[in-house]
């Protein structure tokens, strides 16, 4: 498989409703490539999708697992998670990953910074929403010299100012459509800018968004 989506200096937008479900290696995981340096190593971005009684056996992750459940619920050998749950794994860590009635996962491999060794868990059906910019409304998940993750979630017709990302950004629409200068993006589509890109988002229904900013090369 050749390398996709791998150069960071280009604005990659992907609608994964039109993307087919391929075959992993693993029995009952079936995944939709979004980035990947190689065919079953190195960075990946991809949606995930485990059926009823589909696991893993236990491995290592080298440079770290970050892990949204968009559908169902995933487990390991730590607990169960349900649709709405951040889950990162730092560097170094290794974990035997299944789900009973099946799942569907955003999943980031091999892309932390090998000093971010926290350990997360986000119950975002729990978490509290904060106040952020105009009407917006922000759920921190991970802050790590400089790159942020969080939730935001944007009221109907709310539209935010023209902004730079330095370090780039990622968004992954979880649910409504956010839109800007460029188009119009609907639930499950990612996108990432490169570093010093410019936009300009709105909505005109509520929206939410998982969104990265600052990790990308400068």
């Amino acid at each position: 498989m050749q390398p996709l989506n791998m150069d960071f200096s280009k604005r990659v937008v992907v609608d994964s409703n039109t993307l087919d479900w391929l075959s992993s290696p693993q029995k009952g995981v079936s995944r939709k490539p979004l980035a990947r340096e190689n065919q079953e190593s190195g960075h990946a971005t991809s949606i995930v999708r485990y059926q009823v009684g589909a696991h893993f056996s236990a491995h290592n992750h080298p440079m770290g697992e970050e892990i949204f459940v968009l559908e169902g619920t995933f487990s390991d050998d730590d607990g169960d998670y349900p649709q709405g749950t951040y889950i990162r794994n730092p560097p170094g860590s290794s974990h035997r990953p299944f789900s009973t009635d099946g799942c569907t996962l955003f999943v980031k491999l091999n892309q932390f910074d090998p000093k971010d060794m926290k350990r997360v868990r986000v119950d975002t059906n729990i978490q509290p929403w904060q106040p952020g910019v105009g009407g917006l409304k922000v759920m921190e998940l991970h802050d790590f010299e400089g790159q942020h993750t969080a939730l935001v979630k944007w009221s109907a017709d709310e539209a935010f100012q023209s902004h730079r990302h330095f370090g780039g950004e990622e968004i992954l629409v979880l649910c409504g459509q956010i839109n800007d200068e460029h188009g119009s993006y609907p639930a499950n589509t990612w996108m990432r800018s490169p570093h010093l890109s410019v936009h300009q988002p709105f909505v005109s229904r509520e929206t939410i968004i998982l969104v990265k900013v600052g990790h990308l090369p400068a």
